[in-house]
């Protein structure tokens, strides 16, 4: 009589590489696509701004957009974990779209007064509130955790593929139509990603974690956690101390300050988007590095470290004599505060339990794109008073602070990815 055979276990199938999993590959397709066109939306709302008003108006309209995201980031972070992130990028990508083509409509039949760019920023950012976190908390979703990295590669190549396209393609649309073609150009790069959007499949989502329970639910007991989890974290809480140094000192100068830069070198709305652009081919090329290598040795200390080199030149660009030399210094920039963006999100990514994963990127982004542009109407005023010199300087100093503060911590500065 012979022994009934036992069956061998069915050894686990490999992770598929992100850059070859099509679901990934839509995902990435939509995020580019929103992303060139907020490109082109902030490349036309800035030269609208300008334009129309004082720099320190300019500086006013630019700074009131980031308002609403301060003020509601947070709550779109608690509504990405409780609904799921597709949900809500969907539903407010779709706003974004109706929002900013009705603007592109409107600007047909009148010029853009303060009032109505005030009016756009407030709007957009408010939407931008419930985008962002949602935005940063898909990956998990999409991928297997091995792959999460390579995404935050991906993801951040998409980003500085639309510095590229955006910003020169915004400044072509505001010279053959002005601002209302640069809004139409927007809205209909974010009318494109939503049926990729909508092409996407997701991984079933983590279970609530028993402190979510122990709140009994509420939106207000689920931030507590997710600022609970930060808090505690070994990783997190350093990392968003130098997201919130290091971004206070780089949003004021490439974004408001680059703008007065080209105006007061006659530089034009060409030379805005060459330097722009540029920035874009060397992070670009740092984003390209972590996507094809899949992970970093001792990523927390490079983190910090080319974080340093970046703020010395954001300082140089300030003093770049031609056109082409700031060109080259916007490369630079680049390469050092790209490879530095790109490792912080992959450091967020890893680091942070999934079910927190949304209300960990809100508090990421409140930061970086919530609370440091409130500094646009002081850069401004500043350039105004003393030039752009010297407030390049400090800005860049501002932001190597928060390279110093990472070097500081042992947790941080040991941070490592994981292999795949």
């Amino acid at each position: 009589m012979s022994a009934t055979a036992v069956p061998t276990p069915a050894a686990p199938a490999p992770e598929r590489p992100a850059h070859r999993d099509r679901n990934v590959l839509r995902w990435l397709a939509a995020y580019t696509a929103s992303m060139v066109g907020d490109s082109v939306y902030y490349m036309a709302l800035s030269w609208a701004a300008i334009r129309t008003g004082s720099p320190g108006q300019a500086g006013l309209v630019l700074a009131l957009g980031a308002v609403p995201r301060a003020v509601l980031m947070l709550g779109g972070g608690v509504l990405a974990d409780r609904f799921g992130p597709r949900r809500v990028v969907i539903g407010s990508d779709a706003a974004r779209c109706v929002f900013i083509l009705g603007i592109a409509v409107a600007l047909l039949f009148t010029t853009p007064s303060l009032w109505l760019l005030i009016t756009v920023a407030l709007v957009f950012g408010a939407v931008d509130a419930l985008f962002l976190p949602a935005v940063g908390a898909l990956p998990p979703r999409i991928t297997a955790p091995g792959q999460l990295a390579r995404v935050q590669g991906m993801r951040g190549l998409a980003a500085r593929i639309a510095n590229v396209t955006g910003a020169p393609l915004g400044g072509l649309a505001v010279a053959l139509g002005g601002s209302a073609m640069a809004f139409a150009v927007a809205g209909a790069l974010f009318a494109l990603s939503l049926p990729l959007l909508l092409a996407v499949r997701m991984i079933p989502g983590p279970a609530k974690s028993p402190a979510d329970g122990a709140e009994g639910g509420t939106a207000w007991g689920e931030l507590r956690d997710g600022l609970r989890h930060i808090r505690r974290h070994r990783v997190l809480a350093p990392l968003m101390l130098v997201i919130a140094v290091g971004e206070l000192g780089f949003v004021g100068p490439l974004n408001i300050g680059l703008t007065l830069l080209v105006q007061e070198r006659g530089w034009g709305a060409d030379g805005m988007g060459w330097i722009v652009a540029a920035f874009g081919v060397g992070a670009g090329v740092s984003s390209l590095l972590l996507t094809v290598r899949g992970r970093m040795p001792r990523a927390g200390l490079v983190q910090s470290v080319v974080l340093c080199g970046g703020a010395v030149a954001v300082a140089g660009l300030a003093y770049a004599p031609s056109l082409g030399l700031a060109v080259l210094a916007g490369v630079f920039i680049g390469l050092l505060a790209g490879l530095s963006g790109a490792l912080t999100g992959a450091l967020l990514q890893t680091a942070a339990d999934p079910a927190y994963l949304g209300r960990v990127t809100s508090v990421a982004t409140l930061f970086s794109l919530g609370v440091a542009p409130l500094c646009y109407p002081v850069t401004g005023a500043a350039v105004g008073l003393w030039g752009t010199g010297p407030v390049f300087v400090v800005s860049a100093a501002v932001c190597g602070t928060g390279g110093v503060l990472g070097l500081c911590f042992k947790a941080l500065r040991r941070a490592e990815l994981p292999e795949a």
